[in-house]
């Protein structure tokens, strides 16, 4: 969830803008640079788009008939797998690609994406089922994962003011809001981007800055973590959150390369790409969906050399130094230098 894009005043028509293309050399095809990154990207961002969809509608599909009990994973194993697959499936969909739509669906990330505290920061929510107030993405998962929910999450949730322990539907009414309210919430939510979407030209600066948010984010994703407020933390998989988020980044980038060398050379290029690849290859030494743990007393301020030196620490401490716009081997630098040397300006505040 990219909370500073929340509150930006813009009506998402300045974001669709034509595409650019002054100043920039042509290829054989009289495509500019581009033109040929910014509709790269929107092949890809539409395709991921309309598989997210389908997760969310195969997810719905999944859900079991509404009878006196509900449903849970007990009684209905089978339907519970398939519909944590389905959701699994349009977790990463969206990750992939949110660096370059949640500017121009503010309100649908939020929907979608935001987390179960923040939900309740405007209210609390006293009807977990029926499409209102909890909702999305998170919504969901926090009921299709109520018998596992870890220990530290429960302890920093039900301190928050309007809290509401998580639970399978427990009756008709209950499992037939969940199915045709909160997933068909996210259902219609999901269909509304993907088809809204398909008419946009999208905006080179959204795209392109859009995935140096979502690098910054990476950091916000596992420094959360230290006080279970991660994202994905019911089901335990915010790493996965962060591998499909790095991986759509990587797609994105890969569509804007030629740009990249042709305005600000190969050298940025190569900082960009390992980068990257750095990043990459630390999410793929470790087992599991999960973050690592977090050790005991975790200080992000000071972080002592025992806790740096664990898995936990070490991943903290890579994008730590990725995310910072000041360092010179960073990936957020480099990327940064590359925006200003295409001329992408900044996104508004």
């Amino acid at each position: 969830m990219f909370r500073r894009f929340l509150a930006y005043p813009f009506p998402i028509s300045l974001f669709a803008l034509a595409l650019l293309g002054a100043g920039c050399s042509e290829d054989s095809s009289g495509a500019t640079p581009e033109e040929q990154a910014t509709l790269a990207v929107k092949e890809y961002v539409s395709g991921e788009l309309a598989a997210l969809a389908d997760a969310a509608l195969r997810l719905q599909e999944a859900a079991p008939d509404p009878d006196e009990d509900g449903w849970n994973p007990d009684d209905d194993t089978e339907a519970v797998d398939a519909m944590r697959a389905a959701w699994a499936e349009a977790r990463d969909q969206y990750e992939r690609v949110e660096g370059a739509i949640a500017v121009l669906f503010p309100n649908l990330d939020v929907s979608v994406d935001e987390r179960y505290d923040g939900f309740i920061e405007e209210g609390a929510d006293d009807d977990l089922f029926d499409g209102e107030g909890v909702t999305g993405m998170h919504g969901i998962e926090r009921i299709l994962w109520a018998d596992s929910h870890p220990p530290n999450v429960v302890a920093f949730e039900s301190a928050l003011d309007g809290y509401l322990a998580a639970a399978f539907p427990a009756d008709e009414q209950q499992a037939a809001d969940f199915r045709d309210e909160l997933v068909q919430r996210l259902v219609d939510d999901t269909e509304t981007m993907r088809d809204d979407f398909e008419p946009l030209a999208l905006d080179a600066s959204s795209a392109f800055r859009g995935v140096i948010g979502s690098l910054e984010e990476q950091l916000e994703k596992i420094s959360l973590a230290a006080t279970a407020e991660d994202e994905s933390r019911y089901a335990q998989r915010t790493l996965d959150d962060m591998r499909a988020n790095l991986e759509g980044g990587e797609e994105t980038y890969a569509a804007f390369r030629d740009w990249v060398i042709e305005d600000a050379g190969e050298d940025v290029d190569e900082d960009v790409r390992a980068g990257f690849a750095e990043i990459a290859e630390a999410y793929d030494a470790i087992d599991g969906a999960a973050i690592p743990e977090v050790p005991d007393g975790f200080n992000p301020d000071e972080p002592t050399e025992e806790h740096l030196a664990t898995a936990y620490g070490e991943l903290y401490l890579l994008l730590t130094e990725h995310a910072d716009p000041t360092a010179a081997s960073s990936l957020v630098s480099a990327m940064l230098e590359a925006a200003d040397a295409m001329g992408i300006p900044e996104l508004p505040e």
